[in-house]
Formats: structure tokens, C-alpha cells, sequence
């Protein structure tokens, strides 16, 4: 299965916008993980299109927190539909297993020992302040994070999250993440 890990930063927050829908607010820096490539690519919102050739070629789209914000947000701004494509939110499953949401960040230390370098206000604030380059590097980590923990997760069946001073696992049905979707995709792009 060839997969693309992605994350989102924005240009705004909810509260500036009047709204708790995604789709108010605007991307600042985008990165995506192939898979198949091994390769990590990291834009701006200005050269965004770079990425949909990435995306159309994976076959299933791997985010943390995807479902609800990324894709929506993404959506906006991609001249196909990106629902048409596979998702795999690790929160979602996380979630429906626990019963409630975990942050990244705690997953993440938990379960391969790698840390966020910043946080989503921080990155609305570093672009305010032009400094783009801090973005680019904070997405891309998060990106590599979430790669992280989704390939345990797939390998293992489970993460593991720090409740107080101990770590439990949270088994997680992954069968999912590995059947072929039956999805007519909406390629933006002409083959």
C-alpha cells in the first residue's frame, strides 16, 4: 500500500474566524510523506498544487486528527475531492478504542519516544512574524511523527499512551488500514 502522510498548518485560528469549522481557515505550510518514495516535500500555501501529483498516486491518506480538520481544510483548496481518497486518522481509531481523544504529542512520547518540536500557535504566530522557515521545519516533524507512530501502530497493532507514570497500550483494529478502497478517485490532474 502506498500511503501519504500529511499535516496541516494554518494562517488563522478558530476563534479569529468566528467558527470551529476548518474550512474558515487558511493553510500557512503543508508536508506530505510518500511512502513510496521515501521522500518528505514541505510548501506553502502558495505552492501548494506541488502536492496534489503526490497525493493522487497514494492509496490512503495518513494524518493525525485528518478526518475532522486536515482533509476538510485541504479540500478547499484542491480542485478534485479528497474524500474520494482512503483515509486513515490514527486519532479516529485511537478514540473509538479509548473512548476519548489523545494529543500527538502524548502518543507519540509514549510510543516512539519522539516530541512535537512546537505547537499549532506557534506556528500561527511564526507565520505572522514571516518566519516561514520555522514552520516549514515544525510540520515537518509532525509529519515524521505521525509516520512514526502509524508504522508501530501498523507493525504492532497498538500504541501507547502515559496514563500518570504509566505507559498503556491502546490496541488499535488496523485491518482496515490495509484493504484496498473501491473509491472512484477525482484526479485533478489529467494522465
Amino acid at each position: 500500500m502506498r500511503y501519504v502522510v500529511f499535516d496541516l498548518e494554518t494562517q488563522n485560528i478558530f476563534q479569529e474566524v468566528g467558527s470551529n469549522d476548518p474550512t474558515a481557515l487558511d493553510i500557512s505550510v503543508a508536508t506530505v510523506y510518500d511512502s513510496e518514495t521515501g521522500q518528505y516535500t514541505t510548501v506553502t500555501v502558495d505552492d501548494i498544487d506541488r502536492l496534489w501529483p503526490i497525493i493522487e498516486q497514494a492509496d490512503a491518506l495518513v494524518g493525525y486528527n485528518s478526518n475532522h480538520f486536515d482533509i476538510p481544510l485541504l479540500n478547499k483548496y484542491y480542485p478534485g475531492d479528497l474524500t474520494q481518497i482512503k483515509s486513515i486518522d490514527i486519532l479516529e481509531d485511537i478514540k473509538n478504542a479509548l473512548g476519548r481523544r489523545l494529543r500527538l504529542d502524548s502518543v507519540a512520547q509514549a510510543t516512539v519516544g519522539a516530541k512535537k518540536s512546537a505547537d499549532g500557535l506557534q506556528a500561527v504566530r511564526w507565520w505572522r512574524e514571516g518566519k516561514v522557515k520555522e514552520i516549514k521545519k515544525y510540520c515537518e516533524q509532525d509529519v515524521k511523527v505521525t509516520k512514526d507512530v502509524f508504522e508501530y501502530a501498523r507493525e504492532h497493532g497498538h500504541v501507547k499512551f502515559k496514563d500518570g507514570h504509566r505507559k498503556r497500550d491502546i490496541v488499535l483494529n488496523t485491518a482496515h488500514w490495509e484493504e484496498k478502497a473501491d473509491s472512484a478517485m477525482t484526479h485533478s490532474l489529467l494522465f
